[in-house]
């Protein structure tokens, strides 16, 4: 099972670096958005850059690893897949999680940026039980809603928090009913 979530993971991740354009399409682009402006050095500005990558710092705290992809499919709509592999005695120990977001934000200076709302679907893995029973592992499948809020400076550096739930529809006897998704997030986009 986790060969076909390492694999889906890869699909997901590989979308980013599979992206051509041509000179023709980059002008074309200038010449329909105003606010995009040439550097001069020669490098793409924040408007070209399509790509994010970012980890989760409250996680990493908790002794987990969070890391999230999101390409963005324009100003207001992308769309990514976020890992977290936590500890095997945690309650969620492995998750993959699938979003599309939708942002709203006055202007359109840096592009998907500002307050979003989200939808996700989560498979994850854990253990159900506490401090009196024994513990169980379960593997289980949710659908939710997210909100949050992006911040992206002219460098390309991300910030991000975001809070959402989710309720498991399939899964093992000992799974939860609910699922929640959350962190602060920092990152890069390129």
């Amino acid at each position: 099972m986790k060969c076909i979530c390492l694999i889906i993971c890869l699909i997901s991740f590989s979308r980013a670096f599979c992206q051509t354009s041509t000179l023709t399409e980059t002008a074309k682009s200038n010449s329909e958005n105003p606010t995009t402006k040439p550097t001069e050095s020669g490098k793409r500005s924040i408007f070209e850059k399509k790509n994010e990558l970012k980890v989760g710092g409250i996680h990493l705290l908790l002794g987990r690893f969070n890391a999230t992809y999101e390409y963005l499919s324009s100003n207001e709509f992308t769309y990514g897949s976020s890992i977290l592999i936590g500890q095997g005695n945690d309650i969620e120990s492995f998750s993959i999680t699938p979003f599309v977001r939708f942002y709203f934000q006055e202007t359109k200076q840096y592009g998907a940026h500002g307050f979003f709302v989200e939808g996700f679907a989560k498979y994850l893995k854990g253990n159900s039980g506490g401090f009196i029973s024994v513990e169980k592992s379960f593997s289980a499948t949710a659908l939710g809603l997210s909100i949050g809020k992006k911040w992206v400076n002219t460098k390309g550096f991300v910030v991000e928090t975001l809070f959402g739930a989710g309720r498991v529809l399939f899964g093992t006897t000992d799974r939860p009913d609910a699922v929640l998704r959350g962190d602060l997030f920092i990152g890069y986009r390129f």
